[in-house]
């Protein structure tokens, strides 16, 4: 029997996770939980991140109560980065929604598109970390010229618990200045972010023993001896390894915050047609890749709920139950991408845009937002289809929105395609099964088995 820790950042909460692996399974108990999100200064947002450091440690102290632990890995969000400076002082961390890349890609040339794409494999989206360092050269070009270090956010925590600094892949991918074809930083473009080639550590793959955690480290939590070892650092790199598939007519759906909908390929699929479609190609599990598209997810529904002071999920969920139809808008509508009180107004301004009438009752506007996000998922699996050959035949739905009956059945519904839901914490358990298989726990390639032996799904077929 061993034990495993997990720190899993999200964009609106944290949560610190033993695992228990024991005779071919995985339990896992939380045993911290911690809110999240951007903090407005200086004209823009940031992540709090001494905030996000000092929770880790308390998480890790819970942690260390329960026993000896064998190794902690951390996961989060993509894109966003710290810089490291020349006297090893960490700069702030934006938050990808802040304003500083309003226009930053808008701005780009067609070549410049069709290159980087060529290039990176990389779905654009104006928050690519490609285009905050343009905006960052543009705001603060001295820190940026200056830098002595680049890491991504878990990286950086990495850091901090072990002292080694490292960009691991299946996080490092996404920030579209990554080769995946060569699985190095692809030097043109980090000249053209301007970014130094001094400030990259060395790259590492899913599974890498980084190191022992630092004396103050282990002291502090109670965690002596333990490894750190990096899971797949993005999370939904993580949850993608946690998902329970079997053969290979499968597609997946991480469901949270954002939506990505996406399979798995052996290769890079970098081509016109998945350029068109703004497909991306973000690295897995053993040298996979996660061929996906990023959209708007569950953030609608978090953002208008927030505006309405709160009621719990269960009455929404049941509300829009009660609603036998309502109209549907686009869910990647621009004007749904920043942070507000006026969600309920934004909805309802893109369902009138869609051509409809758009309800003024909470139930009526959260069918909505669901029926609009299983008929987006729904259009994306076409396009995966079309782009990438086989067929899809079932979607395994894992993540917070795996919870909900209604829209699983709605995506059932709008693909006519079986849904399989679960297990909802796959990030956890993907990162927690990273780490068991790295230190011997369990047996190499066998993590979707103990995850299939561990974890109940729900089935949803189309129609009902």
């Amino acid at each position: 029997m061993t034990r495993h820790v997990a720190v899993d950042l999200g964009a609106s909460s944290g949560r610190v996770a033993v695992g228990t692996v024991h005779e071919g399974r995985l339990e896992v108990e939380i045993v911290h939980r911690f809110p999240n999100g951007p903090v407005a200064r200086h004209g823009g947002l940031f992540w709090p991140i001494d905030e996000l450091w000092n929770e880790i440690l308390i998480g890790l102290r819970l942690a260390g109560e329960r026993g000896a632990v064998d190794s902690v890995g951390v996961d989060s969000w993509a894109v966003d980065y710290a810089l490291i400076g020349p006297e090893s002082q960490v700069g702030s961390v934006h938050h990808y929604r802040d304003p500083r890349t309003d226009g930053v890609l808008a701005g780009m040339p067609e070549l410049f598109r069709e290159e980087t794409y060529e290039a990176t494999g990389i779905q654009f989206l104006p928050f690519n970390t490609l285009y905050q360092l343009i905006a960052h050269g543009k705001t603060n070009p001295q820190e940026l010229e200056q830098a002595r270090g680049f890491l991504m956010v878990p990286d950086l925590f990495h850091q901090l618990l072990c002292g080694v600094a490292s960009n691991e892949r299946t996080n490092a991918s996404t920030t579209q200045i990554y080769d995946p074809r060569k699985g190095i930083w692809n030097p043109i473009i980090l000249s053209q972010a301007g970014l130094p080639w001094r400030a990259m550590p060395q790259l590492v793959s899913p599974g890498t023993q980084l190191g022992p955690l630092l004396p103050a480290v282990a002291q502090a939590t109670g965690l002596e001896g333990a490894m750190v070892v990096a899971p797949a650092t993005h999370d939904t790199g993580s949850a993608v390894a946690a998902v329970p598939a079997e053969g290979e007519d499968w597609a997946y759906v991480s469901s949270g915050t954002w939506s990505l909908v996406g399979v798995e390929l052996a290769h890079p699929l970098i081509s016109e047609a998945a350029r068109r479609g703004n497909f991306t190609n973000e690295v897995g599990l053993a040298g996979s890749i996660r061929f996906l598209k990023n959209m708007m997810g569950l953030w609608i529904l978090q953002e208008c709920r927030r505006a309405w002071g709160d009621p719990s999920y269960e009455e929404l969920y049941a509300a829009a139950a009660q609603v036998d139809d309502a109209p549907v808008f686009d869910p990647d509508d621009p004007a749904l991408l920043a942070v507000g009180d006026d969600m309920p107004e934004r909805v309802r301004a893109a369902i009138i845009r869609a051509g409809c009438e758009a309800s003024t009752d909470q139930g009526g506007l959260a069918r909505s937002i669901l029926n609009s996000l299983a008929v987006r998922t729904a259009a994306i699996l076409k396009q995966l289809e079309a782009v990438t050959g086989p067929s899809i035949r079932r979607v395994h739905i894992v993540g917070g929105g795996s919870q909900i009956g209604l829209l699983n059945q709605l995506i059932a519904n709008a693909s006519r395609r079986e849904v399989i839901a679960g297990p909802v914490e796959a990030t956890i358990i993907g990162n927690l099964l990273v780490q068991a298989e790295a230190r011997g726990s369990i047996a190499d390639g066998s993590l979707r088995a103990v995850v299939r032996r561990s974890f109940e799904t729900r089935r949803f077929p189309p129609g009902i």
